[in-house]
């Protein structure tokens, strides 16, 4: 039997990103969204609310990173969700992460965030709340990389969120292979 829940966009995984700007004076930002998603190739989407300083920094320098959260790294991830730059300046410094400015864009890399997509902005509709970024690189920290120069989900431990009961957690066991087990369907 199912149950009708709500109408809420309950959707799984949900990824734990972290938005990182700089403002006007290059003092870095960050904050963490979870409506963010693979919109092309090299394109990503993210839900982003106007009030936010991350959005006007970004609008600003035209540029920005996304981190992907990971399991290390829970506790400062929420920290720059729960507090708002616009009312702590500095809030970058109370998670103890560092910064460095990116190869590629004018936007922070968080040392600590194994996984960072360095973005060119693309467009951001403020009827909508849409910020579309081209991702002009991606940056990982080789402890999360296998023996072949690729992303390993065990070690990278990714944080998701669980928008119904408001948790994190990260990926499970890998349970098939992609553009194959299908195939035994044919």
């Amino acid at each position: 039997m199912r149950k009708n829940l709500k109408a809420k966009a309950y959707m799984y995984p949900m990824p734990v990103l972290i938005i990182g700007t700089y403002d006007e004076n290059g003092v870095p930002n960050a904050m963490n969204a979870a409506w963010g998603t693979v919109c092309d190739t090299a394109q990503v989407a993210i839900v982003l609310s106007a009030e936010h300083k991350t959005v006007k920094n970004l609008l600003k320098t035209r540029a920005f990173t996304v981190a992907v959260a990971d399991a290390l790294n829970v506790i400062p991830a929420d920290f720059v969700g729960v507090v708002s730059a616009n009312d702590e300046p500095n809030k970058l410094e109370k998670t103890g992460w560092h910064t460095q400015k990116s190869e590629f864009v004018n936007a922070p890399v968080i040392q600590e965030l194994p996984l960072v997509l360095e973005c060119k902005l693309v467009s951001y509709d403020p009827q909508t709340e849409i910020c579309i970024g081209e991702v002009v690189n991606a940056s990982a920290d080789e402890r999360v990389l296998d023996e072949n120069g690729k992303i390993d989900l065990a070690k990278l431990r990714p944080v998701c969120y669980d928008c119904s009961g408001h948790g994190y957690y990260t990926l499970g066991e890998r349970v098939g292979k992609a553009f194959s087990d299908g195939l035994k369907l044919k």
